[in-house]
């Protein structure tokens, strides 16, 4: 076994943390493996290595018989006597049989188990050190483009971007730096495969957390995120204390802040949104920037019927439903929206047949 080799356990043991005995274990099973695929006088056999100077045997082990019916596991009581005479019927008996050529069969493949392992131990920190970046944003630099996936180098390993995480007003082009939500990290035979999103809502939440250090802290809460990746968000925030003006906090002096994450998801547009405990208030938000004049609650429902003035009622619904679509993903309660004069208009209908 040459110096290369000791040197790469030597690396294995003190750099990946690897147990010398199971150093050992696998180099002495890959040397089995290759002495019985290339040899095949002796049945029993086992290695013996010695990983300080890198040299190993083949002992064969074999049954003392009275009269010998395979001489591959067996040897007779007179043979073994005269090694030691101590030797009994039944005795198992060790005799070094490594050829005189298997030094470099068996180099190489001690070579070949040591790099595997190598291999093996690489993926293994590499999964670890990924799987603690689940539900977290990293920065990463586009690879390439194919027919399935957005490739993206984060650090030492490639993560992916599948069509269904890409933002639809978005062009993925090689060598430009993106911001990647890390959705899944799985593990594989050929190391950790890391799936990443830039429409995931959390991605959102994280560029909150790193744009505005009083959420970061805690001084803000964000409380729910509701998000039609590339078009339009709506976040809600809370501060617990009352002289904190939290949406004021994110957006940032002059709008500095929002303005950065709105640049860094393609001028995609937020709404902040103060949330409330009390439904009506928090609907009554959320439905923003349109006024609202009155939402009556239906708590066994979950619902709400929000009153809006005539000229408001476009903007409350917002284009092919999404202001309304997006209030209710943040506040939780279904959103029934009906303009003052509809709103009156049923009112006196449902009057005249009381009446009636």
């Amino acid at each position: 076994m040459n110096q290369e080799l000791l040197n790469a356990i030597d690396y294995l043991e003190k750099e990946k943390s690897i147990p010398r005995e199971v150093l050992i274990e696998t180099i002495e099973a890959a040397l089995m493996t290759a002495y019985k695929k290339n040899y095949t006088q002796h049945k029993n056999v086992k290695v013996d290595l010695n990983i300080e100077n890198g040299s190993y045997r083949v002992i064969s082990r074999k049954d003392v018989v009275e009269e010998v019916e395979d001489p591959t596991a067996e040897i007779d009581l007179a043979t073994a006597r005269t090694v030691n005479p101590a030797y009994e019927i039944g005795d198992p008996y060790d005799e070094d049989v490594t050829p005189k050529d298997f030094n470099r069969v068996g180099a190489q493949a001690a070579k070949q188990a040591v790099m595997q392992r190598l291999r093996d131990a690489e993926r293994g920190i590499l999964y670890n050190e990924f799987i603690d970046k689940e539900d977290e944003v990293m920065t990463g630099l586009i690879d390439r483009v194919d027919n399935r996936f957005v490739h993206i180098q984060l650090g030492r390993t490639d993560a992916v971007l599948s069509e269904s995480e890409r933002m639809p007003n978005e062009t993925y082009t090689p060598n430009e730096r993106i911001k990647v939500y890390v959705n899944k990290v799985e593990q594989t035979t050929k190391g950790p495969q890391i799936f990443v999103s830039r429409t995931h809502p959390n991605l959102l939440k994280r560029l909150f957390e790193k744009e505005v250090p009083e959420i970061y802290d805690g001084t803000v809460e964000i409380m729910s995120v509701a998000r039609e990746a590339g078009e339009r968000s709506k976040i809600s925030v809370h501060a617990g204390n009352p002289d904190v003006d939290a949406v004021g906090s994110c957006v940032g002096a002059r709008g500095t802040r929002v303005e950065a994450i709105v640049n860094e998801l393609s001028g995609e547009k937020i709404d902040i949104v103060l949330w409330d405990e009390d439904p009506r208030v928090f609907v009554k938000n959320a439905l923003g920037p349109s006024q609202v004049v009155d939402v009556i609650v239906d708590e066994e429902n979950q619902s709400t019927m929000v009153i809006v003035p005539d000229n408001q009622l476009s903007l409350a619904i917002g284009k092919k439903g999404q202001n309304a679509r997006l209030a209710a993903k943040l506040t939780g309660w279904k959103i029934d929206i009906k303009s003052e004069s509809d709103a009156a208009a049923e009112s006196d209908a449902a009057e005249e047949g009381s009446e009636e």
